[in-house]
């Protein structure tokens, strides 16, 4: 499901949107905000995919929130969800997922959230903790296939320590070389679903036997302290799991 965050200064406006978002029962409201100051506040503190965007707020703008998102590593897809049609350009040339324009009926927020799904790589089913936990010491694919420009690499998955998404790209990092590529992070999750490389933040995917250290880090989330001597992030959206299948 995907998690949203509005943005929007008129309360009416974003009962509305949340209303419409939460009928499609593919996206659950993560918070709201009506200012910029209160936006930013809301996502330095919450994991989104998602924040829908008014273009006017109160002597502010939500093109403001949407640049200051963008200079992110891992900023969440935006939507702007306003009155005005002329700031569409500007909006698109933002990374703008879509645009929409109030009065906003059902049907073409459902188009906004297909295509939100597509980009997110959230069509993959669900799976369960428990079918990873059965699946977790499986037999395992001893290789995987990565593509860089022209070419074919093939990575041997152990000596795989993460993969992430970093700079608007993806690299697949080993203990001797890091590969960038354009794949999205979500192929490569499907590609290691019942491998030991699991997900541990919405920009990474880290391989556990690669684990030498977990850091205890701020508001009940931790540090990966890899081979490498890297640190990879593990949010709280994952953390449950982690704990469950390291037993700490």
């Amino acid at each position: 499901m995907l998690k949203a965050f509005i943005v929007d200064d008129e309360p009416l406006a974003r009962d509305e949107l949340s209303y419409l978002l939460k009928r499609s029962k593919q996206v659950e409201i993560a918070g709201e905000a009506d200012s910029v100051e209160a936006a930013m506040e809301g996502l330095r503190t919450l994991e989104i995919d998602v924040i829908f965007l008014d273009i006017q707020l109160e002597e502010e703008s939500g093109i403001e929130i949407a640049s200051k998102l963008n200079q992110l590593d891992y900023p969440p897809l935006i939507v702007f969800a306003t009155a005005f049609d002329e700031y569409a350009l500007k909006a698109f040339e933002l990374n703008a997922v879509d645009y929409l324009l109030k009065p906003i009926d059902e049907k073409r927020i459902q188009n906004t959230i297909d295509k939100l799904y597509k980009l997110a790589g959230n069509q993959e089913q669900n799976i369960s903790l428990s079918a990873k936990q059965q699946t977790f010491q499986n037999e395992r694919s001893e290789k995987l296939a990565v593509s860089i420009d022209e070419k074919i690499v093939l990575l041997n998955i152990a000596d795989i320590l993460y993969v992430g998404t970093q700079d608007g790209k993806t690299v697949v990092a080993t203990d001797k070389q890091k590969l960038w590529v354009n794949e999205p992070l979500v192929t490569f999750e499907r590609k290691l679903l019942n491998g030991a490389i699991i997900r541990v933040h919405r920009a990474y995917l880290v391989n556990i036997d690669a684990i030498l250290e977990i850091e205890p880090w701020f508001n009940s989330t931790y540090n990966l302290i890899m081979k490498s001597g890297e640190k990879v992030p593990v949010s709280r959206t994952y953390t449950k799991e982690l704990k469950q299948l390291l037993g700490f």
